[in-house]
């Protein structure tokens, strides 16, 4: 699949699939998750968990607006 390919309105990703199928971020999450499951107080291991999701959804979207940005130059450009 070429770059043109890719950044076509039907193969924009417009949801997480890109990020949820990536397997070295599945991993690091993971790992993350392993590590906060050892933190002996409910209370800040729900708090650790949430801050580090906060933080996971602002570059979510961070990245979406990106590839939106590169998709729509790439669309103007044909």
């Amino acid at each position: 699949m070429g770059i043109k390919t890719f950044f076509t309105k039907e193969e924009t990703p417009n949801n997480k699939d890109w990020k949820e199928k990536n397997k070295g971020y599945l991993r690091q999450l993971q790992k993350f998750l392993d590590a906060a499951d050892n933190i002996e107080r409910e209370d800040l291991k729900k708090a650790v968990i949430s801050e580090m999701l906060k933080c996971d959804k602002i570059l979510t979207d961070l990245a979406q607006e990106q590839i939106k940005k590169v998709s729509s130059k790439n669309l103007n450009n044909e």
